[in-house]
C-alpha cells in the first residue's frame, strides 16, 4: 500500500516537471513556448535573448521544474514562433513587448517571477515598469539597464544605430556570422567543453532563415530606444523595489559587470551572484544558477 502510494506520488512529481511545447495564437501569430512543472506552483517567465530562443533555457526549465512552474516563449521572428516580415509586423522593441504582454494575458498569467537575459530585458523591464502588479520578482541574467554595463564589444551595433551605410551595416551582420554566435556562447567561458555545440548551431540555423537578417537587422536599429529608457526603468526600480536577483556571467563582454552590479543603486535589496561565465553563462552553470535561484525566491517567500 504503502509502495503504491510512493510509485503514484514520483509518477506525478514525473508529470508536473515533464517539458511540454506548446503554441498560442497571440493577435495572429503563433507563439511557441516551453512548459513545465505544477500551474499550482509559483510561475517563473523565462524570457530569452539574442540570437537565442527559449532552447536556451532547456536545462534550467529542467532543475526548476519540480520546484516552479515555467513558461519561456520564443518572440516572432525568432526560435519556433511565427516569423513575418518586417513588412507585415512591426519589429521593435516596444512591440515585441506588446506581443509578450498579449502572450501573458492569453495563458492568463496573473503573477510571476520575470528572468530576463539579454533582449528579455528590454522586453520584460518594459512589461515590469507597466504591469508592476504581475511581478513578483526580477531574476536579471547578462540583461542591462544601465549606461556603465554597455561593453566595448557592442561598438559595431552602436555605429550601426548612429550612422546607418553599407560600412556600419557591414559590422552589424557580422552579429549574424556563425563566428560571432560561437564566440557568444564560448568566449568568458569557464570550461568550453561544457558549451554544447547544438546551442550556438541551433540558434544559427534560425538566423539563416530567407528573411531572418532583415528580421534582426531591424532590431539592431531599433536598439536605440532600449537606452532612451533606462531612467524609466530605474525610476521603476526606485518606486516599486522589486525583489531582485542579478547572477550574469561576470566575463561577458556585451553587458559587462559593472552593470550588473549597477541594479544595487535603486534596488537597496537586490542579490548578486555572478557567475564565472560568459553572455550564455547557462550553458555551463545552469545547475549553479538554480540553485541560487530556489534560495533566493525561498527567502523572498515565493515557494
Amino acid at each position: 500500500m504503502i509502495f503504491a502510494a510512493s510509485i503514484n506520488h514520483l509518477k506525478k512529481i514525473e508529470e508536473m516537471s515533464t517539458l511540454n511545447f506548446k503554441m498560442v495564437t497571440v493577435d495572429g501569430l503563433d507563439i511557441f513556448y516551453r512548459e513545465a512543472g505544477d500551474k499550482n506552483k509559483p510561475t517563473i517567465l523565462l524570457l530569452h535573448g539574442f540570437p537565442s530562443s527559449s532552447h536556451m533555457y532547456r536545462d534550467l526549465i529542467n532543475d526548476l521544474s519540480s520546484d516552479y512552474h515555467l513558461i519561456a516563449p520564443d518572440y516572432p521572428g525568432f526560435g519556433q514562433s511565427s516569423s513575418p516580415s518586417p513588412s507585415v509586423y512591426h519589429y521593435s522593441f516596444d512591440n515585441l513587448a506588446v506581443t509578450m504582454n498579449q502572450f501573458i494575458d492569453a495563458l492568463k498569467i496573473k503573477k510571476f517571477s520575470l528572468y530576463v537575459q539579454d533582449y528579455g530585458g528590454p522586453v520584460g523591464f518594459r512589461i515590469a515598469a507597466q504591469r508592476p502588479e504581475l511581478i513578483q520578482a526580477l531574476i536579471v541574467q547578462n540583461a542591462n539597464a544601465y549606461s556603465e554595463g554597455l561593453g566595448d564589444a557592442l561598438k559595431p551595433l552602436v555605429a550601426y544605430i548612429q550612422n546607418q551605410n553599407a560600412e556600419t551595416e557591414k559590422g552589424a551582420r557580422s552579429f549574424l556570422s556563425f563566428d560571432t554566435i560561437k564566440w557568444l556562447y564560448t568566449d568568458g567561458a569557464e570550461d568550453i567543453s561544457k558549451v554544447s555545440p547544438d546551442s550556438y548551431t541551433t540558434d544559427q540555423y534560425y538566423l539563416s532563415r530567407t528573411g531572418n537578417d532583415e528580421i534582426q537587422l531591424a532590431l539592431f536599429r531599433n536598439y536605440g530606444t532600449n537606452l532612451t529608457l533606462y531612467d524609466t526603468w530605474q525610476s521603476y526600480f526606485r518606486k516599486y523595489q522589486p525583489a531582485t536577483l542579478v547572477i550574469s556571467g561576470k566575463n561577458d563582454k556585451l553587458f559587462i559587470a559593472a552593470g550588473a552590479e549597477a541594479f544595487k543603486k535603486d534596488i537597496k535589496d537586490a542579490q548578486t551572484s555572478l557567475l564565472n561565465g560568459g553572455h550564455f553563462v547557462l550553458e555551463e552553470k545552469h545547475a549553479e544558477a538554480a540553485s541560487v535561484i530556489k534560495s533566493f525566491l525561498f527567502t523572498k517567500g515565493i515557494k
